[in-house]
């Protein structure tokens, strides 16, 4: 674009925690599209590898850890500093989200962040089974909050590509397949349209799925774990137990299946790591794939918000949800390094700059299946060609990312008094049309694939040929 908008003013201070992969790639996209003051824009992280970045465009670094015992003091200061309305933007690991986000509303500052984080220890804690190390666990922290605490300063809840965008994705796949089937209907406005709306296309369920094909110039070393993006964040999400929204169509669960007593109850977990859960998906590029059964926030908020109960409040209709993700290659060899030896993590880590990557693009999208027309993908096909000449800082994983930062923020900026919200419940409409410049081609593709297709092979499996889109086919056992 010639003409970037500006979507709004920061009145405030404007204060970024972390500034890793994502947070490189957000800076310049703070800059390019608001108003704000320079003097009072702040980045805290432990780690000053970048503060050149932020040295040449004469931005304040404060080169600390964000603690439990530090957070109140720290960002209350800074959040406070110039008066009007500061704006805190949690973009870090090891920090609570939780904490900081009920903190921000009682001090009248605006919030986002792209995942629900916890306090160091969390992920690796062997105290602590399974159900209570799952991403479930910690949305229900959260939904907790938002009913004990109704209303007030917008704090915005898991915003990045997925979750976020991804939420976004599967609403507008759902407007095109109404036209597409010709319903009639008005668009939906409200929660439960909206899962009318899937129940009467015929949604059974809903793939994340994501296809990185980013490729490095330089082979991956022995013993460093090389990804796309942080690899703390992929490991920390792919060490916690394989979660996915419980669609109301099962009829078969695995062995090792849990089920939650309390909450939304509309998930499931399986009692082995996310990154070494494989599942059977599709996206537009790869075609058929396997891909990783990672855990993240969207495979629950997306069943739970879709839900449709009867009068004794008993699901009637819930799509299930899960990420299908096939990470970059190298990232693939590395978790078949770290799983190898039973979990030993890498003794270094290296994120792929976009001048380190050859070429490759990142399709990310949302995979709807079981309707009438078996299974439509809707996302992003962006390039790291592409990212190159759209921002700085980043590949085309991390655009798809910091865009979606960007979204949030405006939405905030122009709800400021919404409360706590996750994506699904945001102006999807208004989120994609400030991220699109940033996403590539975005298209619709409609696939005859099941996971059944070509199945079974040369060898006996167990199968459930009654209804292709069973979780039982899905699952690679």
């Amino acid at each position: 674009m010639t003409h970037w908008p500006r979507h709004g003013r920061i009145d405030g201070a404007v204060v970024m925690i972390g500034f890793g992969s994502i947070g490189k790639g957000t800076l310049p996209l703070i800059e390019r599209h608001f108003d704000f003051d320079r003097e009072h824009f702040v980045v805290i992280d432990p780690e000053d590898a970048d503060r050149r970045i932020l040295d040449e465009r004469g931005v304040r670094f404060v080169n600390l850890a964000i603690t439990r015992e530090n957070y109140r003091d720290t960002l209350g200061k800074l959040l406070t500093a110039n008066g009007g309305q500061g704006f805190c933007v949690n973009l870090s690991v090891d920090t609570s989200s939780l904490d900081i986000m009920r903190f921000c509303r009682e001090i009248g500052a605006l919030y986002i962040d792209t995942v629900v984080e916890p306090w160091p220890g969390f992920y690796f804690d062997k105290a602590l089974g399974p159900a209570a190390r799952s991403n479930y666990a910690l949305r229900e922290t959260v939904l907790a909050e938002k009913r004990k605490n109704p209303g007030g300063t917008t704090a915005v809840s898991c915003c990045g590509a997925n979750p976020g965008m991804v939420s976004w994705f599967v609403k507008q796949a759902l407007v095109n397949l109404a036209a597409d089937f010709r319903d009639k209907a008005p668009e939906p406005k409200t929660r439960e349209e909206w899962g009318r709306l899937a129940q009467r296309l015929g949604v059974k369920g809903v793939h994340i799925a994501e296809r990185d094909t980013q490729r490095a110039k330089s082979p991956k070393p022995r013993n460093v774990f090389v990804n796309t993006w942080s690899i703390e964040g992929f490991l920390s999400e792919g060490m916690q137990p394989a979660e996915l929204g419980w669609g109301a169509h099962e009829k078969w669960a695995p062995p090792n299946a849990g089920f939650h007593d309390k909450g939304c109850q509309a998930a499931i977990y399986l009692t082995q790591p996310g990154a070494n859960t494989r599942v059977r998906s599709w996206t537009p590029t790869a075609r058929a794939q396997f891909g990783f059964l990672v855990t993240h926030n969207e495979s629950i908020s997306i069943a739970d918000y879709f839900t449709l109960r009867n009068e004794k409040g008993e699901a009637i209709y819930r799509p299930t949800c899960h990420y299908a993700y096939h990470p970059c290659d190298d990232a693939v060899l590395s978790l078949h390094e770290l799983f190898g030896r039973a979990g030993q993590v890498q003794s270094a880590h290296h994120i792929l700059g976009e001048a380190e990557i050859l070429d490759g693009i990142d399709e990310l999208g949302v995979l709807l299946y079981g309707h009438a027309r078996n299974a439509y993908w809707y996302g992003s096909q962006l390039s790291v060609e592409e990212t190159r000449a759209l921002a700085p800082y980043q590949n085309a994983t991390g655009l798809q990312v910091t865009s979606a930062v960007l979204a949030g923020m405006v939405w905030a900026l122009e709800n400021p008094n919404a409360g706590i919200v996750e994506c699904d419940e945001m102006d999807y409409r208004r989120c994609l049309e400030v991220q699109r410049p940033y996403l590539g081609p975005v298209i619709g593709a409609y696939t005859d694939w099941t996971p059944l297709t070509n199945r079974p092979g040369l060898f006996p499996e167990d199968i459930d040929e009654s209804d292709p889109w069973q979780f039982r086919n899905v699952l690679v056992r």
